[in-house]
């Protein structure tokens, strides 16, 4: 049976843990229940483009996504100190569904959360459990103040090389753009008649 939560009075993004060890989450709190769903990266970031697409949208280019700012970062959020200890819900989000209601003028996302299911010594086995997938609804200022959240938590992390993309741990770092080297993953025979 799906959990719907209606309109939340609290949205937000942040992570756990240091750079390069981090667990991401979204926060909602509603009069129906609080929830933390966690999921990764990419999921979270995917979910700032796609907000930031459909107000683009929506405000036929008024609001459109900022990819560098100059002077002092937005710091990444963090869940509230007075946010339940055990929230009413918590999961691991396998598939997230962004939509808006053109009518009452609002985003509504659903969480598909992932079960995964150990046996034994065997490998997880990862499902969706559609039936316990999680909804919430909040508004187009809502989405531009999350869009903004999710940005700074992920841009908090380890920086990036710019040349090769590879996050930087502080340690010494062999770029394969600057030094001419790149890892070989698999060597393929060639056709010999060629």
């Amino acid at each position: 049976m799906s959990i719907e939560l209606g309109p939340v009075w609290l949205l937000g993004a942040d992570a756990v843990g240091r750079p390069g060890q981090r667990r991401f989450r979204l926060f909602v709190q509603s009069a129906r229940g609080s929830a933390i769903l966690w999921m990764e990266k990419e999921q979270l970031n995917s979910l700032s483009l796609s907000l930031d697409g459909v107000l683009a949208h929506l405000t036929e280019g008024q609001v459109l996504r900022i990819e560098a700012r100059s002077g002092e970062q937005p710091k990444p959020g963090t869940l509230p100190a007075d946010f339940p200890s055990v929230p009413t819900h918590e999961l691991r989000v396998g598939q997230l569904k962004l939509g808006y209601d053109e009518e009452q003028r609002v985003f509504v996302i659903s969480a598909v959360p992932l079960v995964l299911e150990i046996e034994g010594d065997e490998e997880a086995l990862a499902s969706l459990n559609e039936d316990d997938a999680l909804s919430f609804i909040f508004t187009q200022n809502d989405a531009q103040e999350l869009s903004i959240a999710i940005t700074a938590v992920v841009s908090a992390g380890r920086p990036l090389c710019p040349l090769c993309h590879t996050p930087l741990d502080g340690r010494p770092h062999a770029c394969i753009r600057q030094n001419g080297h790149r890892e070989i993953l698999q060597i393929e025979p060639g056709d010999e008649d060629a």
